[in-house]
Order: C-alpha cells, then sequence, then structure tokens
C-alpha cells in the first residue's frame, strides 16, 4: 500500500502558531478521507516527547535519528535522508530534497514575508525561510500556497520548476460546534472575558500589528469597549502592557489571554463584538475566517491575503495606520444595518473554506504526482 508521510515537526516547536494549526487541521482531514488503498503516517525529528504530534487517524509519529537542528543542516545541505513514504508533504518550508524515482514531495508555503517584509522577522528566520522557500521551489514537484496573493508573491521572488496550486485553509470543528449557553457563561467567567469587547487572535510578534491596534483603541474616537488579546508570546519582545501605558490606554482595558485551547477560542470568538486583524503582512489570515464563520464582524488591514479572504465582508483599513483602524472599528458600532450585511455575508463566504475541501485539493495532488512518480 503506498504511504504518505506528512511532517508534523511544527507540532513541537515551541510555538507551533498559525502553521501548527494547519498542520493538525490538514492531517487530520487528509486521514480521515485517504484512499482506500493508502495509508498516513507522521514524521518528526528526535525529540524527548512526541506526544503533540500524535494526530488521530494517523500512524506514528516516526523520528528520524535527528534533532530538528541536525535535520535541518542535513536538508540544507542537500542530504538525501528521505523522511519515508512514497509521497511526503512538508507543511512547512522545512522539507527534503527532490525527490527520486517512484516518490513525490509536496511543499506548504504559507507566505512571502521573509521577501516581502524582512523587518517583521529575525534576521535568522529571514535567511533561512528565503532559502528554504527557494529550494522548494526549485526541488518539489508541486508547492501549495493559501491564497492567489501567495501565489503572486511566490511567483515573483522564488520562481521555480514546481508546479503551484493555491488551497485555503479552513475552520476547526472545535470552533464550529454549538456551545450551550450555560458553557458560554462558565467559560466567559473562569476566563474573566468582559460583556463586550475588541478580539485580537495571533501569535504576538512584530508582524501582527498588535502595536498599532493598541493605539487605535486609545483614540479618542475608537470604540469605548476593552481589547482581549488571544495568542502565544512570539519574538521581538512585544509588550503589550508597556504599549498600552505608552498609549495611554486606560487601565483595565487590555486582557491578555495568552494560548488558549479551541474549546475556549469557541466562546472567546462567539462573545467578541468584532474582530480586529491588524496585521503588517500575512499569507491567509485565518483568524478572518474563523470569526466570518461564527458571525463576528471584521475589521481587517488592507494587506492582500486578508483583503482576498475576507472577499468584501469585512471592513479593510491601511495598514499601520492606528487613526484608519480605530475609525474602521467605530464604523462596525455606528452602522449595525451595514455590520449585519457583512456578517450574512462572512458566513456564507466562510462556508466555501473547510478542511475537508483543502484535504480533498491535496490527495488530488499527491495521488496525481505518485502516479508521475511511478512511471518514471
Amino acid at each position: 500500500m503506498p504511504e504518505l508521510v506528512v511532517l508534523t515537526e511544527q507540532l513541537l516547536a515551541p510555538v507551533p502558531g498559525g502553521t501548527g494549526r494547519y498542520t493538525r487541521e490538514l492531517l487530520t482531514a487528509m486521514a480521515a478521507s485517504a484512499p482506500p488503498d493508502w495509508t498516513v503516517a507522521g514524521v518528526t525529528a528526535t525529540h524527548k516527547d512526541l506526544s503533540p504530534a500524535v494526530v488521530s487517524g494517523v500512524a506514528g509519529p516516526r523520528a528520524l535519528p535527528l534533532s530538528r537542528r541536525g535535520l535541518t543542516a542535513l536538508w540544507e545541505r542537500g542530504v538525501h535522508l528521505w523522511p519515508g513514504g512514497d509521497t511526503v508533504h512538508a507543511p512547512t518550508p522545512l522539507a527534503p530534497p527532490a525527490p527520486r524515482r517512484g516518490r513525490s514531495l509536496i511543499v506548504t508555503v504559507h507566505d512571502l514575508v521573509p521577501f516581502t517584509h524582512p523587518e517583521t522577522l529575525t534576521r535568522r528566520g529571514v535567511s533561512w525561510h528565503q532559502a528554504a522557500i527557494r529550494r522548494a521551489a526549485g526541488r518539489a514537484n508541486a508547492i501549495v500556497v493559501p491564497t492567489d496573493a501567495v501565489a503572486e508573491d511566490l511567483h515573483r521572488y522564488a520562481p521555480g520548476k514546481a508546479t503551484v496550486a493555491v488551497v485555503g485553509h479552513g475552520v476547526a470543528d472545535a470552533l464550529l460546534e454549538p456551545v450551550e449557553p450555560a458553557q458560554l457563561h462558565a467559560t466567559a467567567v473562569g476566563l474573566g472575558l468582559p460583556s463586550a469587547y475588541v478580539l485580537a487572535v495571533g501569535t504576538v510578534e512584530p508582524r501582527k500589528g498588535l502595536d498599532v491596534l493598541i493605539e487605535a483603541m486609545a483614540q479618542p474616537f475608537a470604540p469605548d469597549l476593552p481589547l482581549v488579546v488571544v495568542g502565544p508570546r512570539g519574538w521581538g519582545e512585544v509588550d503589550l502592557t508597556a504599549l498600552a501605558d505608552r498609549h495611554g490606554l486606560a487601565p483595565g482595558r487590555l486582557h491578555v489571554l495568552g494560548r488558549i485551547t479551541d474549546a475556549d477560542l469557541a466562546v472567546v470568538l462567539r462573545r467578541a463584538t468584532v474582530l480586529a486583524a491588524p496585521s503588517r503582512a500575512e499569507g491567509f489570515g485565518l483568524p478572518v475566517l474563523e470569526a466570518m464563520a461564527v458571525g463576528v464582524p471584521v475589521v481587517h488591514t488592507d494587506v492582500p491575503a486578508l483583503v482576498e479572504v475576507a472577499g468584501g465582508a469585512g471592513v479593510s483599513v491601511r495598514r499601520g495606520d492606528a487613526k484608519a483602524l480605530a475609525a474602521g472599528l467605530r464604523a462596525v458600532l455606528d452602522d449595525p444595518a451595514s455590520t449585519a450585511r457583512r456578517v450574512e455575508s462572512g458566513r456564507s463566504r466562510a462556508q466555501a473554506f473547510t478542511w475537508g475541501h483543502a484535504a480533498a485539493e491535496l490527495w488530488r495532488l499527491h495521488t496525481r504526482f505518485f502516479a508521475m512518480a511511478s512511471v518514471r
């Protein structure tokens, strides 16, 4: 039986982030929809604890005999350490060299931020990601990107022989399942949620534009609401409390929840008055899709990927402009009729993005390139 191997190393990263959610959700959906004659396995580098990389319905994870650093170094140098399987999916640019005869490789490139906005990443991160993306574009059978905007950036900054396929993300089942009123109340009390609030979801790092959002919330014409921020700390030492003090955001208006479970996120999303997506750069913008799916209005920056995902269902504002962001948030509250139309449009649009659809598209690619490799 042919085997699909998915590299699940991102699930073991200190901050899995959006690419970690992508890896788990996509792999779960692919395992559930595998063709009858295929098996699916997860593979990682060597770690003391592999349990975070366990995915229901997926064999493994199997650990390669190298640390993440060692594995990365070998693949950077073109050493052909194949992770096993007949076809491999790399959910991030950490990927093996070009496959040999009879095998195939598909790599997901989530964004071209290392090329377009290098100032929002570490120097080391920029250097590694630029090289890894170029290698993948030149060695893989196909590159999967989440939006047309990323496809355009890939053709501009890292063109290669690989076929490029646009496959969007989906919304986790845990966020779509109905939440009982008693659970809504209990979770809200447990997390200390205000009765109404502006919500931001994402890793706390420079690219996410949370500094601009805090400045926006301190504007005199901004909504007089608390700001709730959900997400783990990333790089860059973004101190949200210090930013609130600097911009004069009144004490008590900032609530930083950090990393929370999907069950808690389902409650936090549903209770939000509006979701703010102030990013400076994105490849997709999963929180925008998740908010639209549960009927929460969205205000996002004019980053091309966010505009593409929202499809006109959100309020778009200039990136990096705190006053424009404050005005956009204010407009959501001041024009309930327009907001209701956008919410309905957002719900409808979100239904087109599912992990099941993404999995089906990925299986189509993998079986196609595996068949091509088998007859060479």
